[in-house]
């Protein structure tokens, strides 16, 4: 099965994947692959464009091969907006979109303490998405002390 998780940032995406995918599932998280071929001390979430760039063929790359197994694990694959057109694929691939939002003023002061400030434009832009789509959230990640 396909799981696509969205959401803004810092909404709790990998918390809820973390609670749910086994061992032998295959999660596909471009901060995780990022940190993963970044160099010793690399912060967590804000990543140049190079290593971003590198990060995002490895994605797609990942995203491939893991479309061919999902008949034997689970793929959970974390994608923040998704295009229509990427939604467009990921039902055709009869996947199960979630979408993790604990709300605007959680995500906000979460994206404040813990990211860096080009990243409340980016929430900013996945609220007025949702708003002009008229789309509603269907997973609240509850709260928590980061």
């Amino acid at each position: 099965m396909l799981y696509v998780i969205t959401g803004p940032p810092a909404a709790g995406k990998s918390s809820w994947i973390a609670a749910r995918a086994k061992s032998t599932d295959i999660v596909i998280d471009l901060d995780r692959i990022a940190l993963a071929l970044a160099g010793p001390g690399a912060p967590q979430w804000q990543h140049d464009e190079t290593l971003l760039a590198v990060a995002h063929r490895c994605r797609f790359a990942a995203i491939d091969e893991a479309l061919k197994h999902r008949d034997k694990v689970d793929v959970f694959l974390i994608h923040t907006m998704p295009s229509a057109k990427a939604l467009a694929r990921y039902r055709r691939l009869d996947a199960h979109v979630v979408t993790v939002d604990p709300g605007r003023d959680i995500v906000m002061q979460r994206v404040r303490d813990m990211r860096h400030d080009g990243m409340v434009a980016v929430a900013t832009r996945w609220y007025n998405q949702q708003a002009k789509r008229g789309t509603q959230s269907v997973t609240r990640q509850a709260s928590r002390s980061w």
